[in-house]
């Protein structure tokens, strides 16, 4: 065989890889193995964690729900088997870039450094983050804080703006860094930390959850913009679906009882999250 013919072979068969690589989209995948990958987190309540019986519950595992149901009636499948996966803030990121979940059913904050490598969906929630002190010692202005420790989840956007705080000088404080909500509520509680930073809902249903929120008390400080979606690989055609499955929630309405089974005791949503919905429930 002449060189020429090497040459031709090898550029056929580049070819031939590059077409079958693009031809494995989210959907192909789902679609040939009739299983939608959905990733969950623990201990993020009341957007995802787990029931006693070990089973993942809350806002965004009903989201992700109605969406797989969705990505079968658009597959045309009589059946689509769904798979839980669990995830943590850390692990998140590399289980949607190795294939191990198709979808990130959390709480994970849209910002432009995630999406050069990750797709979202529309707003599925907006809220922002806070601190969370013991009863009785919230600070009357951050210059408190200055020495202080504060405890954050490890990979999280709130763990991010910290440390831009930090390194700019306006707070001071040291970060306590922890692998999950149940073990920064724990340091706090243990005085290992003077303050817990999370979102404000996260800090309000985690200490609600522990059956001692008595105990605790937040800040009106808000210090973040965190509008949530849920979490994909890059790919335009699943993000469509996933788009269409809750712009149609919000555009009829129908997003209102799942977001009051899991909200509700916190009270009726405010106009941030009402303007959010009728934004995001785009038109056919």
């Amino acid at each position: 065989m002449n060189v020429k013919t090497l040459l031709g072979a090898a550029l056929i068969a580049s070819v031939s890889f590059a077409g079958s690589a693009a031809a494995e989209s989210t959907l192909d995948q789902i679609k040939s193995s009739k299983t939608i990958k959905l990733g969950y987190r623990e201990l993020s309540i009341p957007f995802s964690f787990v029931d006693d019986s070990k089973q993942p519950r809350g806002y965004s595992i009903d989201l992700c729900k109605i969406v797989a149901d969705d990505v079968a009636k658009e597959l045309k499948l009589d059946k689509l088997d769904v798979q839980w996966v669990p995830v943590t803030a850390q692990s998140r990121f590399e289980a949607l870039k190795s294939g191990k979940i198709d979808l990130e059913c959390g709480n994970s904050t849209q910002t432009l450094s995630r999406r050069a490598d990750f797709d979202f969906s529309v707003m599925t929630f907006v809220d922002g983050a806070g601190l969370l002190f013991r009863k009785g010692e919230i600070p009357a202005s951050s210059d408190h804080l200055t020495g202080q420790r504060i405890v954050v989840v490890a990979g999280t956007t709130t763990e991010k703006a910290l440390e831009n705080l930090g390194a700019s000088a306006k707070l001071g404080a040291s970060l306590i860094r922890v692998p999950d909500h149940a073990a920064a509520l724990k340091a706090l509680a243990g005085k290992q930390a003077t303050a817990y930073a999370a979102d404000r809902t996260i800090l309000i249903t985690t200490a609600l959850a522990s059956g001692h929120a008595n105990l605790f008390e937040l800040s009106n400080a808000q210090f973040t913009y965190e509008p949530y979606g849920l979490m994909m690989r890059r790919d335009t055609d699943f993000r469509l679906v996933v788009d269409r499955s809750l712009a149609r929630l919000y555009r009829t309405g129908e997003i209102a009882p799942v977001f009051q089974r899991w909200f509700q005791p916190l009270g009726n949503p405010g106009e941030l999250i009402k303007v959010m919905f009728l934004l995001n429930g785009l038109p056919e």
